[in-house]
């Protein structure tokens, strides 16, 4: 849908999402904080779930959805709208035959942009990595989220300067924590009115739910992968934690290739080396850790392989 020369998207129920207990849970809560006029901050590690979660809340409250990415290049005019070009009107006047007057005026062409556009129309908003844009950029946010009211330049129009905020509107953010590469920190003022809800790892029955529906491999299979990923994850051993990000991809992997660990034990054991290896070390070969995680996800297969088998699997975490 096009509104005001933005793209709006209209919802639909999310491809094989996985909806347990723990998301239930999650989801529940963040719903009503929205009802009650809150807007809903999910923060947390990067596999976590927090874009899909926030789309899946989005569905939820059956608004159209606009979408923000956060950029260190983003600016305020970015997202509230600013100038773009001139409209020009024309009038001639030929009243008396023999006289043409022409008169010409231009005048400058305010569009809005898509934070504007959910506010006046009360559409839902989701700011995905919002502390990846500069602080100074959300400022506008404040006003919005505060007094439900969002101040726009006079020069778009002559209008009221002050636009309301629909009611209907709803402001969905998500973050990394502070300490990741590119994230600042976020203002006091702008946290202080949200909801922020921590994610951590997925329990082990949404992992396995998830590696399933998100690969289509067997139940066996997804628990045999996640015992791998949530194994590793436990030892200690690794700079970043793997999460159900990298079960997903040894599992449509795996999948494609149509290995077996039993019959193909070298190529799957390369292939989670390659995977969990490189989301558990942000510095590569010249990692310390990296080498020790690699033969700790060979033991860990091994065992996996000699203590539960290929098809009687378990859950070994």
């Amino acid at each position: 849908m096009i509104t005001e020369d933005r793209t709006i998207l209209e919802l639909k129920p999310l491809e094989n999402f996985v909806e347990t207990d723990y998301v239930k849970n999650i989801t529940h809560r963040a719903f009503h904080y929205i009802k009650a006029g809150f807007a809903v901050h999910f923060r947390g590690p990067a596999g976590t779930g927090k874009t899909t979660i926030a789309k899946h809340l989005a569905n939820l409250l059956g608004q159209p959805l606009v979408m923000i990415h956060g950029d260190e290049e983003l600016t305020t005019s970015n997202m509230i709208g600013g100038e773009y070009g001139f409209r020009s009107k024309t009038i001639i006047d030929n009243y008396i035959a023999s006289v043409v007057k022409k008169e010409e005026n231009f005048t400058k062409h305010w569009i809005d942009n898509r934070l504007t556009v959910a506010c006046r129309y009360g559409f839902t908003l989701i700011y995905d990595e919002f502390t990846r844009s500069r602080p100074e950029a959300n400022n506008v946010l404040l006003s919005i989220l505060e007094e439900k009211m969002i101040n726009l330049p006079i020069s778009r129009g002559g209008e009221d300067p002050y636009l309301p905020v629909h009611e209907n509107f709803a402001a969905i953010f998500t973050s990394n924590p502070e300490e990741y590469a590119g994230v600042y920190k976020t203002q006091d003022a702008l946290r202080d009115r949200m909801v922020t809800i921590d994610l951590d790892f997925f329990d082990y029955e949404t992992e396995v739910a998830i590696t399933k529906a998100k690969s289509e491999v067997s139940i066996e299979e997804a628990i045999f992968i996640v015992n791998i990923v949530r194994a590793l994850r436990d030892s200690g051993e690794c700079e970043f934690s793997p999460t159900v990000r990298a079960a997903i991809m040894i599992a449509k992997t795996s999948k494609t290739m149509e290995l077996l660990p039993t019959k193909d034990l070298a190529i799957f054991i390369a292939i989670c080396q390659d995977i969990l290896g490189s989301e558990t070390s942000r510095v590569g070969s010249i990692s310390k850790h990296l080498k020790t995680v690699k033969d700790l996800i060979k033991e860990i297969i091994e065992y996996q392989i000699k203590f539960f088998g290929n098809k009687n699997y378990q859950n070994a975490s």
